[in-house]
C-alpha cells in the first residue's frame, strides 16, 4: 500500500510504500484540511486478496504515549503530569491561533462579500436611474409627437 499525505498548499508531507502491514504518523504546523491518500499496489482487477485498513488518528496531546514516555525517559509521576499540562498548555495555545486564522479568513471573506453587496446595488441603482431618466425622455418625445403636451 502506497500512503501519501499532503498539506493544504498541495506540498507531499509524507510518500511512502507500505508492505502487508505499517504505521506512519507525521507532524505538521500548518493549520487547514490535510489530504491522506492510500493507494492499492495490487495491480489485478479480479481475484485480487482483500483489503483491510484501519485508520487511527491522533491529533493533539492525545497523539502522545505518556506511560511510554515516562518509562523511556525515566519521569516521576508528578514530572509526567507536568509535562501532560505542558502540553495541553501547549495545545489550548496552538487552537487559539487557529481560532485567530479562522477568524481573520472569515473576516477577510465577509468584507469581499460586503463590497460585492454595495457594488452590486450601486449597479442596481445605476440601472434603474438611467431606466427612468429614458422612459421619461421617451414619454416626452411620445407626447410631444401626439400634440398632447
Amino acid at each position: 500500500m502506497h500512503v501519501e499525505v499532503k498539506d493544504p498548499e498541495e506540498k507531499i508531507i509524507l510518500s511512502k510504500l507500505y508492505s502487508s502491514e505499517g504505521r506512519f504518523s507525521f507532524t505538521t504546523h500548518m493549520p487547514g484540511e490535510h489530504v491522506i491518500c492510500l493507494y492499492s499496489n495490487s495491480t489485478a482487477w479480479f481475484g485480487g486478496g482483500n483489503l483491510r485498513v484501519h485508520l487511527d488518528i491522533e491529533v493533539g496531546e492525545h497523539a502522545v504515549d505518556y506511560n511510554e514516555l515516562a518509562g523511556k525517559e525515566k519521569l516521576t509521576e508528578l514530572q509526567l503530569r507536568v509535562r501532560q499540562l505542558l502540553d495541553q498548555v501547549e495545545q489550548i495555545s496552538k487552537e487559539q491561533n487557529y481560532q485567530r486564522y479562522r477568524e481573520e479568513k472569515f473576516r477577510g471573506t465577509s468584507e469581499s462579500t460586503n463590497q460585492r453587496v454595495f457594488w452590486w446595488s450601486i449597479a442596481q441603482l445605476s440601472v434603474l436611474v438611467v431606466t427612468g431618466l429614458w422612459q421619461m425622455r421617451h414619454l416626452k418625445k411620445f407626447f410631444e409627437a401626439k400634440k398632447l403636451v
